[in-house]
C-alpha cells in the first residue's frame, strides 16, 4: 500500500473549499453594535463596508448598550440530491442520494474579549486597554462526519493612529486558517459558495492556501488599513502538533505538514465612490510541506499567488456585491514524486471564481457563481480521473430568501437571523472529462447537486 502523501491533502483541500469554512455572520456582533445585521452584512456573510470596519477593528466596536455575553449558535438542516447516486453510499451512514442531514451545529464566543463586561470587572485604563482585544471562537458539530472539532478560531488586538500623517487602524492577530482575518469575500477563507453541501460528489484538485490548512496550523500576524484606502497583511504560519489537533477534534492522518514557517502576504486598494465600493488586491503563501506528514523524502515547495477584486454597491434596500478571484499554484513535489503520490517532480494548478450576489429589500437574494480549475495531468496525484487531469468546471446558482433580515429576532435574544436556500450546482466538466463524462467514469452531469438549507443564527 502506498505511503499516504500530497494526493490526500489535496483531495481533502478540494472537499474543504467547498463546504462552509468561513467565518460565519454571528448575532453576538450585531448586539454588541445595537445594529441590525444589515448593518454589516449584505447576503450575510458578505460584508458591506462597516462589516469590513468592524472586522479591520479586531471586532472591538461597541454601542455599550448590551449586557449579554459575545455568545451565538448556528444551526444548518440540509437536504442533498444528486443527478445520480453515488454508488456505497455518499458518506459512511448516508443514502446514495436524497439525504437529510445536520450539515454543521456551531457554537460561538465572539466579539470583545471580556464581551460588555471589562468595565465592570477592571479599573477604567485596563478595561481602556483589554476591549482594544477581540475574538471569534467557533467550535462545530460536523453531522456528516458526526464529530466535534475545533473551526476558525482568532484572537486580535487592534488600535487607531497615524504614519506620515495619515489615519491608520493597525492590528495583530493570532488565528488556524490563512485568510481568515481578510476583511473581502474576494479571498480564499470568505470566498462564494458560502456554503455547501458535504454529500455531494467535489473535484479532486484543490489548492494549498484554498483551505488546504485551515484549522490544522498557528499563526501569528499583523495588518495596517491606511486612510481607509490601502490594506497590508503579513503572517507566518506553522502546523500544530499532531496531540494539539487531536485535542480540539482534528484528525492530523495525511495532512500536509508545514515543519518550518510558511509566510503569508496581503495587499489590497479600496476606494469608496459614493454608495459603492471596490477593491482591487493581492495575496499569496509559501510553503515548504512534508507530503502526508512523512519525513524520509524530503519536502515539496508550494508557493500560492492571488488576485481578487470586489465591487459593492447599495440602492435604496437593495446590494450588488461582484466577487472575482484567480489563484496560480506552483508545486515542486520531488518528496511526493519519492513516496509515490505524484508522478511529475513539479506541477501548475490555478483555479478561478467570479460571483454576482443580488439583495433585494434586503430579504431575497439571488446568487451565480463560476468556477474553474485546470492544470498539469499527473496520473498520480489526480488519480481519481481516468485522466489523471484537474480540470473541472461549473456554475452555482443560489436563491436565498431572509425573513427576519431587517427586524432580528426575539427581543430577550435580538439580532436573531436564518436564511433559507435553494442551491443548484451544475458541472460543465469534472475531474478532467468534458462536457458529459467526468473523468472517473460517471457523466459530469450526474455530479449535479440540488442542496436546499435553513441556516440559522442566534
Amino acid at each position: 500500500m502506498k505511503t499516504s502523501s500530497r494526493l490526500l491533502s489535496l483531495t481533502i483541500a478540494a472537499t474543504l473549499s467547498l463546504i462552509p469554512l468561513v467565518s460565519k455572520a454571528v448575532p453576538s456582533y450585531a448586539r454588541q453594535l445595537n445594529m441590525a445585521c444589515t448593518a454589516c452584512h449584505s447576503e450575510f456573510p458578505i460584508l458591506t463596508e462597516l462589516g469590513r470596519q468592524f472586522k479591520i477593528s479586531g471586532y472591538t466596536m461597541s454601542a455599550g448598550l448590551t449586557d449579554l455575553p459575545p455568545l451565538s449558535v448556528m444551526l444548518q438542516p440540509s437536504f442533498t440530491a444528486t443527478a445520480k447516486g453515488q454508488p456505497g453510499g455518499a458518506a459512511p451512514h448516508f443514502a446514495d442520494n436524497n439525504n437529510f442531514a445536520l450539515n454543521q451545529l456551531s457554537l460561538f464566543y465572539a466579539g470583545r474579549l471580556f464581551g460588555p463586561y471589562a468595565d465592570k470587572i477592571f479599573e477604567p485604563d485596563t478595561a481602556a486597554f483589554l476591549n482594544k482585544f477581540g475574538v471569534f471562537l467557533q467550535t462545530t458539530y460536523d453531522g456528516v462526519g458526526r464529530s466535534w472539532a475545533w473551526d476558525n478560531a482568532e484572537l486580535r488586538f487592534a488600535d487607531n493612529g497615524t504614519i506620515f500623517d495619515k489615519p491608520v487602524t493597525y492590528g495583530f492577530y493570532a488565528n488556524n486558517n490563512p485568510g481568515l482575518q481578510d476583511p473581502w469575500n474576494s479571498t480564499p477563507a470568505w470566498s462564494a459558495p458560502f456554503s455547501s453541501s458535504s454529500l455531494a460528489p467535489t473535484p479532486g484538485a484543490g489548492q494549498l492556501i484554498d483551505g488546504g490548512l485551515s484549522q490544522q496550523v498557528l499563526g501569528l500576524g499583523g495588518y495596517a488599513m491606511i486612510s481607509n484606502t490601502l490594506y497590508f497583511d503579513v503572517a507566518l504560519y506553522r502546523t500544530a502538533g499532531p496531540h494539539f489537533q487531536k485535542s480540539l477534534g482534528v484528525d492530523p492522518t495525511g495532512e500536509t505538514q508545514v515543519p518550518g514557517v510558511a509566510p503569508y502576504w496581503r495587499a489590497a486598494y479600496t476606494k469608496a465612490v459614493g454608495n459603492s465600493n471596490y477593491e482591487f488586491g493581492i495575496f499569496g503563501l509559501a510553503a515548504d510541506t512534508y507530503p502526508g506528514r512523512v519525513r524520509t523524502a524530503g519536502k515539496d515547495h508550494i508557493t500560492d499567488l492571488g488576485l481578487d477584486s470586489e465591487y459593492q454597491t447599495s440602492f435604496g434596500q437593495n446590494d450588488v456585491t461582484a466577487l472575482l478571484s484567480g489563484i496560480y499554484e506552483n508545486q515542486n513535489l520531488h518528496a511526493s514524486q519519492a513516496l509515490g503520490g505524484a508522478a511529475n517532480s513539479s506541477n501548475d494548478l490555478w483555479t478561478m471564481k467570479a460571483t454576482v450576489d443580488y439583495l433585494y429589500d434586503k430579504t431575497y437574494g439571488g446568487a451565480i457563481s463560476y468556477f474553474l480549475a485546470n492544470g498539469n495531468n499527473d496520473p498520480l496525484l489526480y488519480s481519481g480521473s481516468t485522466k489523471g487531469s484537474p480540470l473541472s468546471d461549473g456554475v452555482v446558482f443560489q436563491l436565498n430568501y431572509m425573513p427576519f433580515n431587517k427586524s432580528g429576532g426575539p427581543s430577550f435574544w435580538p439580532r436573531s437571523n436564518v436564511k433559507f436556500s435553494i442551491q443548484y450546482v451544475m458541472f460543465d466538466r469534472f475531474n478532467g472529462g468534458r462536457r458529459n463524462y467526468d473523468g472517473s467514469g460517471r457523466n459530469a452531469c450526474d455530479n449535479n447537486t440540488l442542496y436546499i438549507e435553513a441556516w440559522f443564527v442566534f
